[in-house]
């Protein structure tokens, strides 16, 4: 099963993208986990079927209504088998 890293660059913190980015990943069926960055951007693990991955990244091109979404990249990486779609809190705490 396809396992994508998604970073997102902008207005992307403080503005409900963790908690959107969740449940669009719940509804399209995805495991993984968004978190912030220290930086102020937003980093996505996600891992699920082709289609509904590329539906997350399309999301992404805008985010919630508040954010501003300037850049996206998008990098395959190993599947991890995620049990279900989560937050992480900080990029130095896990699940």
């Amino acid at each position: 099963m396809p396992c994508y890293a998604i970073h997102v660059t902008g207005v992307v913190q403080g503005v409900f993208f963790r908690a959107s980015t969740q449940e669009k990943a719940q509804a399209l069926g995805l495991r993984g986990w968004v978190r912030n960055e220290p930086d102020g951007s937003v980093l996505i693990n996600a891992e699920g079927e082709l289609e509904a991955l590329q539906n997350l990244v399309a999301w992404c091109q805008q985010g919630p209504p508040k954010a501003e979404v300037t850049n996206i990249t998008v990098k395959e990486i190993p599947e991890e088998g995620f049990p279900d779609f989560r937050i992480q809190r900080s990029a130095n705490q896990g699940f």
